[in-house]
């Protein structure tokens, strides 16, 4: 397991260990990582690929979520240690058409998935889109308040439960049947930005409601919090593209795992806590 104290990684080595399955989990402080006693958490940086090595010693699959320039060494030494099946973490940002070809999040999951083909391994694409927890980035506003501002309201996602991207991809490193599959996973209803503060004030208990700022007002301050600009003109590129336009709803979860797709309502009732 690499990006195992992630937000889907953790997931991922809890639903392995409740299937019974040895776990070996990679991480650059094990000291810090708070998972489940009955992982094997070992140290190891994915940018120095001689402290994976060791740790891929008697595994037969491997869930990769890596970071710039390290999918290649990583692959190269699984395959190497007898792994035989590999789990990527990717992007529905994958399918976007020409008009995103200078995107770097785009390039950089393309890249990563044409490493994994060439590999020599079985494997198993994940691409979820819009993930729920990126909501937490409005906890700061919704704590102090009932408002949370940016820019366009109207932008649709169908926001994906990070239990249902860990779930398909434990059933990929378990099961067979996966091999040469690109899940793209969403979850099962398309949100406004606007609708998505409503629903996380109803698990409050309180209303919440999104004030639409400028995009220059919202580029301005991304970068007064140190986003990097480059990604910030790229993020609201993107948003604006998403306002009035439902987003695709996939059916991959419950196909893949036998259970619907969690809803957003379930996952803000299960967050609010964080927003408190």
């Amino acid at each position: 397991m690499t990006g195992a104290t992630g937000n889907v990684g953790r997931h991922v080595v809890g639903g392995l260990l409740a299937a019974g399955a040895p776990v070996r989990a990679l991480t650059r402080r094990p000291e810090a990582a708070r998972l489940p006693a009955a992982a094997e958490v070992v140290g190891g940086d994915l940018t120095r690929p001689e402290t994976v090595e060791p740790a891929l010693k008697d595994v037969s699959a491997l869930f990769l979520f890596p970071s710039p320039g390290t999918a290649g060494p990583v692959l190269r030494a699984a395959r190497e240690h007898g792994v035989r099946r590999v789990v990527l973490l990717s992007s529905s940002a994958v399918e976007y058409g020409a008009e995103h070809a200078d995107n770097e999040i785009v390039a950089f999951h393309r890249e990563v998935e044409r490493e994994v083909e060439a590999s020599g391994l079985d494997w198993t694409f994940v691409r979820p889109g819009a993930f729920a927890v990126n909501t937490l980035q409005w906890a700061p506003q919704i704590s102090a308040g009932d408002v949370v501002r940016g820019p366009f309201a109207g932008a649709e996602m169908a926001l994906v439960h990070e239990r249902d991207i860990a779930d398909v991809a434990a059933r990929a490193l378990l099961t067979d049947g996966h091999v040469g599959a690109k899940y793209v996973l969403t979850g099962p209803e398309s949100l406004t930005q606007a609708e998505q503060a409503r629903r996380i004030g109803l698990a409050l208990g309180r209303p919440v409601r999104y004030e639409e700022s400028t995009p220059e007002a919202a580029r301005e301050e991304m970068i007064r919090n140190h986003v990097p600009a480059a990604f910030v003109d790229m993020l609201l590129t993107f948003q604006a593209g998403l306002v009035g336009v439902p987003a695709e709803v996939t059916r991959t979860v419950e196909e893949v795992t036998g259970s619907p797709a969690r809803t957003f309502d379930q996952w803000a009732a299960e967050h609010a806590a964080d927003f408190r």
